[in-house]
Parts: C-alpha cells; sequence; structure tokens
C-alpha cells in the first residue's frame, strides 16, 4: 500500500481530500537536480504532443453539420485518426515519466460492459487510462470546453459535457449518457470517474450514480501508484496540481498499475437503485484496493460526510472558532459571556441576528482586531455573519451546554410563529444552522419526526438522540471537545448523559421564553 499524507477526518476513516509531499533532504537536492534536467525536458516534449493532437482534433469534424457531429465519428475520420491520436497520448504520458503502464486483466468489450469506472481519482495524470482502454468518451466539466488544446481533445472525443452548476445540464448530460449505454454498440465505450474529484487514495469516497443510472454491467478499473515517493495526487488541500506536475516530472519515472476487474452485471434491485448499484460497486473496488469505502464527497467544494441525506463538513468550523477564540485569551466565563451576548442579539427583533465583523468583535470579546475577521470567513462569505449557526456550533462543542437545551434553543430560533412546531423549510434551516453547513436533502428526517404532520421539538429530539442514523450525528459530529466542561456557575454538564434528562442549562431555558 502507498503511504499518504492525510489528516484525521473523523475517529473512523482517514480524510481522502488532503495530501502533501513530503520530502527528505536527499529526496529534495534529487528533486533540485533532477528537475532543472528533466522537467523543463518533459514538459515541452509533452506540450509538443499536445500541440501535435490539436489540429488533429479539428481535423476530425472539419466540414460536418451539427447533425454529423451529433453521431459517432465514422470512416476515415475514425480509423486514420484515431490511432494517430492514440499513440501521440501515450507519447505524452511517455515524456511526462510515464515510461511504462503494467495492465493487470482483461479490458471488457463494448457489448460485455458499455462503461468501465476508473478509481480512485487522484489527478489529471489519471486520463493515462485512457491509453490502454482505448480512448473511450468521458464526462468533463462544460468549462473545459474554452481550454485551449483540452477543448479541442474533448470535441474530439465526442465527451459528454455538463455544467455543475446548471441542473438543466446536469438533467441534458445524464440523458445523453443514458441514449449512449444503451445504444446497443452505436456508440463507442465511456469511461467515468464516478467519485467526481480527486482524492489522495486513502478511501473511497461516495460514487455518484451517473454510471450506474442505466442499469448495465460496467467493469471496474483500479489505478494503483506505486510509488516510494506519492508525487501524483492533487487534492482539496496540500499539493497543488502545478506542484504535483513538477514533483512527478522530477522522478526518473512514475509507476502505474492498471486493473482491470471482472464486468459486474446488477441485481435487478441494484437496476431499480441506482444509488445502490453504486455503493455496491464502490465496496468491491474498495475492497479490492484494500481501503475503506465511505459516505464522504465533495458539496460545494466543501468536503462532507453524508448520514442520512444530512451533510457534516469534515472540517468542523466550530472546531477551527474555538481555537481561535482560546488562543484570543478567551476561557471557559468568557465564552459563557460571549455565548450569552450571542443570544441577547439573537432574540433582538429590531437587529436580528446578523452582525458585521467589528459587533462580532464586541459580542465575543474579542481584542485581537483579525480574529474576529477570521471567524467572520469561517462562517460567512460576505461582510456579516449570522450568530445562529456560530452559537449553535460553537455552544455544542464547548461543552456548555447539553444537547437538549441547544435543540429548545435551536428549535425556537426557528420556530418563527411560535407554534410549537416546524415546517419542512424551517427544519432545513435549523438543521443547516446546527451543523453550519447547507442541508438539501432533509425529507427524510422530516418524515420521521413528524407525527400527524407535526413535527414537534418532542419529535426531533426522540429521532436525533434515538435513531441509529441520526444519533451519530449527536455523538460523533457534535461531541464536546471536553467532556465533563464546567460551565461559569461551576455545575458540572455531563455530555454523555441521555438528552432526555431534565435539564437547567442557562442557555435552555434563561433564553428565547
Amino acid at each position: 500500500m502507498e503511504r499518504h499524507g492525510c489528516h484525521s477526518a473523523t475517529q473512523e476513516y482517514p480524510h481522502p481530500f488532503i495530501h502533501e509531499v513530503k520530502l527528505t533532504s536527499t529526496q529534495r537536492l534529487r528533486g533540485v537536480i533532477l528537475g532543472v534536467l528533466l522537467s523543463p525536458l518533459r514538459i515541452t516534449l509533452t506540450a509538443l504532443c499536445f500541440l501535435i493532437m490539436w489540429p488533429l482534433a479539428r481535423l476530425r469534424f472539419a466540414g460536418l453539420s451539427e447533425e454529423d457531429r451529433a453521431r459517432p465519428v465514422e470512416g476515415w475520420r475514425r480509423w486514420v485518426l484515431h490511432p494517430f491520436m492514440l499513440w501521440l497520448s501515450r507519447f505524452a504520458f511517455f515524456f511526462l515519466g510515464f515510461l511504462w503502464v503494467e495492465v493487470k486483466g482483461r479490458r471488457a468489450d463494448l457489448k460485455e460492459a458499455p462503461v468501465l469506472v476508473v478509481a480512485p481519482h487522484s489527478s489529471f495524470m489519471d486520463m493515462v487510462v485512457l491509453v490502454p482502454t482505448q480512448l473511450p468518451t468521458v464526462v468533463s466539466r462544460s468549462e473545459n470546453t474554452s481550454l485551449p488544446v483540452i477543448g479541442a481533445l474533448l470535441e474530439f472525443n465526442q465527451s459528454v459535457m455538463v455544467s455543475r452548476t446548471d441542473p438543466e445540464s446536469r438533467r441534458k448530460a445524464v440523458a445523453q449518457v443514458t441514449e449512449r449505454v444503451n445504444s446497443n454498440g452505436y456508440w463507442p465505450q465511456m469511461l467515468m470517474f464516478p467519485e467526481g474529484t480527486t482524492t489522495n487514495g486513502s478511501a473511497l469516497i461516495k460514487f455518484k450514480p451517473g454510471a450506474f443510472l442505466a442499469g448495465l454491467p460496467v467493469q471496474p478499473v483500479l489505478l494503483r501508484y506505486p510509488n516510494k515517493l506519492d508525487t501524483v495526487r492533487w487534492t482539496y488541500k496540500g499539493t497543488s496540481w502545478k506542484e504535483a506536475l513538477l514533483h512527478t516530472t522530477s522522478q526518473f519515472y512514475t509507476n502505474i498499475t492498471i486493473e482491470f476487474l471482472p464486468v459486474y452485471t446488477p441485481s435487478q434491485e441494484e437496476k431499480n437503485d441506482p444509488n445502490l448499484y453504486a455503493d455496491n460497486v464502490q465496496k468491491l473496488m474498495a475492497k479490492a484496493l484494500g481501503i475503506p469505502s465511505t459516505d464522504y464527497v465533495m458539496e460545494g467544494r466543501v468536503p462532507v460526510n453524508k448520514v442520512g441525506g444530512l451533510s457534516l463538513p469534515l472540517e468542523s468550523p466550530a472546531r477551527k472558532t474555538l481555537k481561535l477564540l482560546r488562543g484570543n485569551g478567551l476561557g471557559a466565563k468568557e465564552l459563557e459571556a460571549a455565548l450569552d451576548r450571542m443570544i441577547d442579539r439573537c432574540q433582538s427583533g429590531a437587529q436580528g441576528s446578523k452582525v458585521s465583523a467589528e459587533e462580532l468583535s464586541s459580542i465575543l470579546g474579542l481584542t485581537d482586531g483579525q480574529t474576529d475577521v477570521a471567524v467572520r470567513d469561517i462562517y460567512s462569505k460576505d461582510e456579516t455573519v449570522d450568530l445562529r449557526p456560530l452559537y449553535l456550533t460553537v455552544a455544542a462543542l464547548s461543552g456548555r451546554v447539553s444537547f437538549k437545551s441547544l435543540l429548545h434553543t435551536a428549535f425556537t430560533m426557528f420556530d418563527a410563529e411560535g407554534r410549537g412546531r416546524l415546517r419542512a423549510e424551517e427544519l432545513t434551516d435549523l438543521m443547516a444552522a446546527l451543523l453550519d453547513f447547507p442541508q438539501r436533502h432533509t425529507a427524510e428526517l422530516y418524515a420521521r419526526a413528524s407525527g400527524h404532520g407535526r413535527l414537534s421539538e418532542e419529535n426531533l429530539l426522540r429521532v436525533l438522540t434515538t435513531h441509529p442514523t441520526y444519533q451519530r450525528v449527536t455523538s460523533e459530529y457534535m461531541q464536546p471537545e471536553e467532556a465533563g466542561s464546567q460551565p461559569a456557575d461551576g455545575t458540572t454538564v455531563n455530555n454523555n448523559r441521555s438528552a432526555h434528562d431534565d435539564d437547567t442549562s442557562l442557555h435552555g431555558n434563561k433564553k428565547f421564553e
């Protein structure tokens, strides 16, 4: 197994979205020497390959109408240009340092498996898999069509283009993929990276269902980089793509192994449920790789864990905030007073819960002028901060209040009309504030917590603290950093007791009543 520079996201799984290339002094010196000699030459030769591919890619569709472009390319445009592009692609990766590519197993033909699913997805250099798979069509972001050379290559490949921010574009892409894989050999084989983003390879993140919607057989394809120094990976945080390119081209060579697993034929249950189909293939591939399969995804460019439809950020905003506040000298009493001021401001109908950085500094009792801006940036993308998620998340992790009291406060905050029950959209807002991340799929939680069409505080508390799935949210994600914390009045809060126990917490009863 390769070793990864990764950080713990939970007690159960490693963080798959962080990778840093850690070099010893010897490796750094060798990298500098080889980099000066090899990197410029390799990058120049690779660029030359792409420059040759550019006009060939454009030639493939020269003189064709839009109607002809919407059909698979045939005749000389395929049998002449396709081999040229295949060999140029191999030369490009050869120049990058992939001197040989080890292939295990047998690639299934189009009739056996119209879709190849590849994982883990590590970087743009994974595209080397296109060579032994004979340049199958791919799915790519529509923004890439505007890139020089890359746009032409995607056109040559007749790729399915999709905009991640446009629901209509996603709908059309799904329809296009489904049409192609169901074409009974009319369209070429497709290759997809079901993770949808790059990771450090320490775990497989949740597969997107796109490759599995048609309910047809797929062939799993594993990528491994068995190198002493892992330079290839490019993730959410850590090594950038430029650094990955420079580190990789500074090595004598880079090993890669591509393994074709047996074709996976879905059961009828999997055909009816693409998400189940995707999850089962993910688990199969993770087992073959010897790594965990997780429910982690990238959502809005933020790594999250999916639990019962809820999205839990892997990097807790409250933990960052508590670290900043403690670094600014806030002790237990000061933090308790700050939480009181936040509640007072939230219940002020005239001012509301939105505050500027300057107001936030006063409410938190900060002395460092930079800390208020840092806290604001954690919780907001504009100039103001909503105190509700700030209070709820910090109070939960600080151990100053039990979960029952915290939920009472949250429920009262979002029960705008004081009816003693929440509508579906109000529950969505409450969970977004409680977890400090937008929640898009709370329908299942609402259904479980609603009795006779009413979502009461008591029912919501019951579901969040007794249902196995949602209990994870309260017992893991919202676990206080220090068990048995001491509130300002000196009484001990037992953070491990049942949330149904009586609670006389200041924030549960004094405020919002």
